[in-house]
């Protein structure tokens, strides 16, 4: 138990004293994931220091059955693995908005129900830095936990893809 307990912190070590590849000062594009019907959201990425960003992303949809928004906000740590691959980390929350339309079901009028909500979101994911090209490419996972959320579940996972142009 305690060669685990002292590997885990090697590790972590390592981790935090890997060197940071320059991030971009910003990036804009878009992360394609299907998270609580969210399928695409723009993406906006900030460059604060040699390892740490600012992502924005705002998603929404107009369906059949309801309209909503969600505007996300995540502090990211990034750490270089070799290359133009990096991996990152990060947390924040955001804030989001369904509105429901009325429908009718067997003969009966239901009138749409309208939500905000807040919640905490993490991240963790990797992305490639084309050199020759001013692309980046990225796939994350980003776990959301919602307060206040009647219409869905508290807990939304997220696995997406992000294309952003750099500069």
């Amino acid at each position: 138990m305690k060669k685990l307990i002292l590997s885990a912190f090697m590790l972590l070590g390592l981790a935090f004293s890997a060197q940071a590849q320059d991030i971009s000062k910003n990036a804009l594009g878009l992360r394609l994931g299907d998270n609580d019907g969210f399928g695409g959201e723009i993406s906006y990425q900030r460059g604060l220091s040699k390892n740490n960003r600012l992502e924005l992303d705002l998603g929404w949809r107009d369906g059949k059955d309801y309209n909503a928004f969600k505007l996300t906000g995540i502090y990211q740590w990034v750490w270089n693995i070799e290359g133009g691959f990096n991996w990152y980390a990060g947390v924040g929350g955001g804030i989001g908005s369904w509105s429901g339309k009325d429908y009718t079901f067997n003969g009966v009028k239901y009138n749409g129900e309208n939500e905000t909500v807040l919640f905490v979101a993490g991240d963790i994911g990797i992305e490639y830095n084309f050199q020759e090209a001013p692309i980046q490419l990225s796939l994350d996972f980003r776990p959301e936990i919602y307060f206040n959320d009647n219409i869905n579940n508290d807990f939304g996972p997220d696995i997406a893809l992000g294309i952003r142009y750099r500069w």
